[in-house]
């Protein structure tokens, strides 16, 4: 199987690409934990059906320590324990947010408040960012049917 583009070797892709990219190390380099930047990462990719970027970001986080048990519970963490309250109210802001159009509302004021009880404002920001950053790298790799199942922990770094 092979992409509808080469991403990686087009000139203009690699521009656009590197500024995503940039927006990611601000959000990497945050307070908002590690552990949880991964599990929004993989949360909105799951949701919008993009393997390349669940292939990536599982291995990137067992890489860094997660355990396979929490990898494996991602996709039903409701019904999880082993997720923290904080997680969950960013895995539930993540599913809203990525969920856009499947709610006339958005985002509730539920998921908000909850997520707002967990994470400073400065996080709050990040946790946003993030959410709206992973969804534009899904999209993209979904419309061009971006393969999964190569990637190597640290082959973007």
């Amino acid at each position: 199987m092979d992409a509808r583009l080469n991403l990686f070797g087009n000139p203009d892709a690699a521009k656009i690409l590197r500024y995503l990219t940039s927006a990611g190390k601000v959000l990497s380099d945050s307070t908002l934990p590690a552990a949880t930047q991964e599990l929004v990462k993989i949360r909105a990719s799951q949701i919008n059906g993009c393997g390349f970027c669940t292939d990536m970001h599982t291995k990137d986080a067992a890489h860094a320590g997660e355990t396979s048990v929490r990898l494996n519970l991602i996709a039903t963490w409701r019904e999880a324990k082993v997720f923290t309250d904080a997680e969950r109210a960013a895995l539930e802001l993540t599913e809203q947010g990525t969920r856009i159009a499947d709610a006339a509302g958005g985002v509730t004021d539920e998921a908000w408040a909850n997520a707002a009880k967990h994470y400073d404002e400065d996080q709050l920001v990040v946790l946003v960012s993030l959410i709206a950053l992973i969804n534009a790298y899904n999209r993209v790799n979904v419309i061009v049917q971006q393969p999964a199942g190569d990637y190597r922990p640290g082959q973007f770094d």
